[in-house]
Parts: structure tokens; sequence; C-alpha cells
């Protein structure tokens, strides 16, 4: 082939990165989010929009007029990381323009549904105690997991004295619901 055929780059060497795979909320289903959790994706996307990115601008700035662009290591990572704060920033508005808040703290059932706390006893008599949140809250050391999560799918709709089969990753395994509540989730 020849050289008038190759697309030469402008020395930058920047190459465009994979996507960043965040949580996939199910085809057809609605972006559920409790009030705390909605309140710390809009403080995120503020602290990107009003901060990091602002800084990270400037420092692309300050970057770029050091000369050679190629060689300019504060030009090429800054540019990088700029994108990955921009990328964030279009996921943060999508999510918060299509989340649908629900405060837990507001239900009264005694059946589990998004926003439930519950506590579960496994076949070895263990207590585990669950919060059931949106996508974007899963956090494993508060015990919040996903309402589309296996153990939350096997329990939903399901009530106190309910033992649930559920397919987890050591197996099948059944659990008894012990407790169930509804409270604001932080």
């Amino acid at each position: 082939m020849s050289k008038a055929f190759i697309k030469e780059g402008d020395g930058s060497h920047e190459e465009e990165e994979p996507e960043i795979e965040e949580p996939a909320i199910p085809a057809g289903s609605k972006n559920y989010i409790t009030p705390g959790g909605f309140k710390r994706l809009k403080e995120e996307l503020h602290e990107l929009l009003y901060k990091k990115r602002p800084e990270m601008t400037a420092t692309v700035a300050w970057a770029a007029g050091n000369g050679d662009r190629s060689e300019n290591a504060d030009y090429i990572y800054g540019k990088r990381r700029l994108r990955e704060i921009d990328r964030r920033i279009r996921f943060l508005t999508k999510r918060l323009d299509a989340a649908e808040v629900v405060d837990p703290s507001k239900r009264k059932s005694d059946q589990i549904f998004f926003g439930a706390t519950v506590v579960l006893k496994d076949e070895e008599g263990s207590l585990k105690t669950y919060s059931i949140v949106g996508v974007d809250e899963i956090d494993f050391e508060k015990n919040h997991i996903s309402w589309v999560s296996p153990l939350a799918k096997a329990i939903l709709k399901k009530g106190e004295g309910d033992v649930v089969s559920f397919r987890s990753p050591k197996g099948p395994r059944e659990i008894e619901i012990v407790e169930v509540r509804y409270e604001a989730l932080q």
C-alpha cells in the first residue's frame, strides 16, 4: 500500500480507549435509585463539572503551551484523563435523567420490594442483612445489593417466613427470610 493511503496522526499518541462497562439496567426497566444514591450521584457530577474538569482543562492548556505535544506526558495523560472525566459526566447525566427515586422509608409492607432491608438465614443458620438498592448504589461493604442481582430477584415479592431457593456462585442455595423492614438508607 502506498504511503499516501496511510493515515498519519498528529503525533500526540492519543488512542481511543474502550468504553468502561457500567452497571446495566435491564431493558425496559426503570433506573430505580434511593434518595441517598441520587444525592451521591449528583454530588459526583457536580464535583466533576465544577472542580475536576476545570482543573484538568487548565493542566492540559498549560501543557499544550509547553511545545511539542508528542512527547509531552502532561499533555498526553491530561487529555486522556479529560476524556475519562467527560465520559463519566455523560454517564452520570444520563443516569440521573433516567432515575426514578424511591424512598424506602416511606414504604410500609411485609413483602420485599426495592429499598427493603432484609435479614436472611442461610442453610447453616447464619444471619445476614441486605438492603436492595439501585444498580448504581451497589456497596458490598454495606451489604447493599442491586435489585437485579440473583439474590434480590429470588426474594422480591416474598415475605417473612418464606424459604427461597436461588442459584449463587457456590451453586443452588436455600435461604429463609427472617425480617423485612423499610428504612432510610445511607
